[in-house]
């Protein structure tokens, strides 16, 4: 792979980094020099994670809805790789409102937005100091649906839109301490979580799997799913030094299914 920046000595904190989007983006900030602390919920993910990541990693389970957890490894983190200067907010659920007769909107706005925030006071608890020619970053990884309605996934588009709110406000908060914080906001992207939600969906209007794919993605413009590693070269752009006029914002790779 031919790196865009380098983020040698950087130290990064990825959350859901067992599967899809956080794996690339791992993965991706490693070779781009970075050392990683690969967080998530199930070891043998993060551990074939590590296995695929060029430089140093810390493989450490938490939950990001136990803020007593999160804030204990994020204290680990710091304790066995240093004080890290790069956090990526990526764990995350999906799916529809009610499943299996359970209303799950607990669930996925703690695991959403909760989740996001408690990573956010954790990390801001234990990065270093910023240099004097660097700065910080956080980055959380939301979704399309910030933006607009979908019937049946209330849950999501609102911990999803909240997240937003939370970069805005984190982002005027700590720029005085020289962190800049921002959100990207994928379409389709092709991870397990996506082929599970056109699945549900497929099942819910009893038709083919691959008849619902293609019909979803044609009301894309591009008429294409994105690559998780498309977003991981977003987050390294970001946490590079070609990234540092951008605070406070969210982008939009979504292969053009909003443009706003």
């Amino acid at each position: 792979m031919t790196t865009m920046t380098s983020l040698a000595g950087r130290i990064a904190v990825v959350t859901g980094a067992g599967t899809g989007i956080g794996r690339a983006v791992a993965q991706r900030l490693a070779s781009e020099g970075a050392a990683v602390a690969l967080l998530g919920r199930t070891v043998s993910a993060l551990e074939e994670t590590a296995d695929g990541c060029t430089e140093k990693t810390l493989v450490q389970p938490v939950d990001v809805v136990d803020r007593a957890a999160v804030d204990a490894a994020f204290a680990q983190v710091a304790e066995r790789l240093g004080a890290p200067s790069i956090l990526v907010a990526n764990a995350g659920i999906g799916g529809p409102d009610v499943l299996d007769g359970e209303d799950r909107w607990d669930a996925i706005v703690r695991t959403n937005l909760d989740g996001a925030y408690f990573c956010m006071r954790a990390f801001e608890s234990v990065m270093g100091e910023a240099q004097a020619d660097a700065y910080r970053h956080a980055v959380v990884i939301s979704s399309c649906v910030a933006r607009f309605g979908v019937p049946g996934i209330a849950a999501y588009s609102a911990a999803k839109a909240g997240q937003l709110g939370l970069v805005r406000s984190m982002a005027a908060e700590w720029a005085p301490a020289r962190v800049l914080v921002n959100a990207i906001c994928p379409g389709w992207v092709d991870t397990q979580m996506a082929v599970d939600r056109m699945q549900e969906m497929a099942d819910e209007m009893q038709r083919p799997y691959e008849e619902v794919r293609a019909e979803l993605l044609s009301q894309v413009p591009l008429d294409r799913i994105s690559e998780p590693e498309e977003i991981a070269g977003l987050v390294a752009f970001l946490c590079s030094a070609d990234g540092v006029a951008f605070t406070g914002q969210s982008f939009d790779p979504n292969n053009g299914a909003w443009m706003g």
